[in-house]
């Protein structure tokens, strides 16, 4: 059985916010502290929403209904592509069609037609077309297949969605809200919570933090479908004594927190948990003071 750790979070970076000056207000009962200039998320809090939408997504494929992978930014295609597959749902991982949701009807349109030319490929129709007609509708089924291949098979509106990047995939959040489909989605501190079903507070730049919220997600759509998941660890037991920083007990003194979580707020382990961050519409919001030394490799 897959289990997730306070460890695992910090390990993968997830406690990373964006600059303290980047901030969305309304994600203030997410954030834990401050470190370099650089807003730290409560992870205990993060592991409860964990919880709350691993449920959510599990009672919903229980159900019977389906679940939609969201996330656009180059980050997220791979991991949002690789655990929908596995799990056996609907994603959306190039770009977000407007209309996907609330004008699903002519989006069905387009799905029929990327079926039809894949048959034509394979039921000898292009043998009798000349290499321009057939060049032309090659470039069509490949754009086609570009933005609409993780959907092909869906005949119907999901009955739950996952986003990574609220910010990013705004679009797609707004359609979801329009045709009341709930939302599980990655808040980073510069995201606004509200209107999303379950937020989940974490950092949604860094690859190894998209891939482990993408995991989680996926073994809850596994363990509907074969009772075989992902078991959410409540307390640390015998972990790691440097993660005790972070539980919320009132018995531990703030500075004592502070002691604890430090080699995973320095400014290296930021820079590690941000390197992937290729967005060039939000780079700014990510990079610490000193851009030259930070990105100097990239």
């Amino acid at each position: 059985m897959a289990v997730v750790t306070m460890k695992n979070l910090l390990e993968s970076g997830v406690h990373f916010g964006h600059q303290v000056k980047r901030w969305d207000p309304k994600m203030k009962k997410y954030i834990f502290a401050e470190r370099n200039g650089i807003h730290i998320i409560d992870l205990q809090k993060t592991i409860q929403s964990i919880k709350d939408a691993y449920e959510a997504v599990r009672k919903t494929v229980a159900a019977g209904k389906t679940v939609l992978f969201v996330g656009t930014k180059k980050q997220a295609q791979q991991a949002v592509q690789k655990e929908a597959e596995r799990c056996g749902m609907y994603y959306v991982n190039n770009r977000w069609l407007g209309g996907m949701l609330t004008n699903f009807v002519t989006i069905k349109k387009s799905l029929l037609r990327l079926k039809k030319l894949e048959k034509m490929e394979v039921d000898g129709t292009f043998e009798n077309l000349t290499k321009k007609e057939i060049s032309g509708l090659g470039k069509e089924r490949i754009k086609l297949q570009k933005n609409l291949g993780g959907i092909k098979e869906m005949k119907e509106l999901p009955g739950i969605m996952f986003v990574i990047d609220t910010r990013k995939e705004a679009i797609a959040v707004a359609e979801a809200q329009r045709v009341g489909i709930p939302i599980v989605a990655v808040v980073d501190t510069n995201c606004n919570p509200e209107g999303i079903n379950f937020p989940i507070p974490g950092n949604d730049d860094a690859i190894r933090a998209i891939t482990l919220f993408t995991q989680i997600i996926a073994n809850a759509v596994v363990e509907a479908d074969n009772e075989v998941g992902l078991k959410i660890i409540e307390t640390l037991g015998d972990e790691d004594e440097d993660m005790e920083g972070l539980l919320n007990d009132a018995s531990i003194k703030e500075e004592d927190r502070e002691v604890d979580i430090e080699k995973y707020t320095t400014e290296e382990a930021y820079r590690a948990a941000k390197e992937q961050d290729l967005e060039d519409d939000d780079e700014d919001a990510h990079k610490l003071v000193d851009e030259d030394k930070v990105y100097n490799d990239e």
